[in-house]
């Protein structure tokens, strides 16, 4: 009994070193592959700190429209947030967390009193206009409801 648990430890262990000595290469090329991914896209994304203002209007013929400006900047941990200011019956200051691919950018953050906004939109070419879509989603206190529109930030 004690050569076969030998022998199948031995096999086990063989099975193993193989298994390693394979997948090593192949795991370490696909985190290499992964890194140079991650700074390609960091390097090829556009520069959206700074401040960032305009004004934005509803889809629905009731809702008034609400200017915004956005201060984005690296936080401590290296992401990108946004401290914003509105000028909106919903919504007041807003923490964002700011997401950039490319030159597709996400706005997004909630307040205190639990109301949410999403931007989504592309900064041109010059780096200066954001041509966004937003989504508003009140809280639960019903003194918000859900709106929708379209505006943009143009950088100072």
């Amino acid at each position: 009994m004690t050569s076969k648990t030998l022998l199948f430890n031995k096999l086990v262990s063989s099975f193993l070193l193989i298994t390693v000595i394979e997948i090593g290469p192949i795991c370490a090329t696909s985190l290499a592959e992964a890194k140079n991914e991650q700074t390609t896209s960091a390097a090829g994304s556009t520069d959206v700190t700074g401040t960032w203002s305009g004004t934005f209007f509803s889809k629905h013929a009731n809702v008034a429209s609400f200017t915004m400006t956005v201060v984005i900047d690296q936080g401590e941990r290296g992401a990108l947030i946004g401290s914003s200011s509105l000028n909106s019956d919903c919504l007041k200051g807003v923490q964002l967390k700011v997401t950039v691919t490319g030159s597709k950018v996400v706005l997004a953050g909630s307040n205190e009193e639990g109301n949410n906004i999403t931007l989504r939109g592309t900064v041109d070419k010059t780096g200066t206009l954001l041509k966004s879509t937003y989504i508003l989603n009140g809280s639960a206190t019903g003194t918000c409801e859900t709106d929708d529109g379209s505006g943009n930030l143009a950088k100072r």
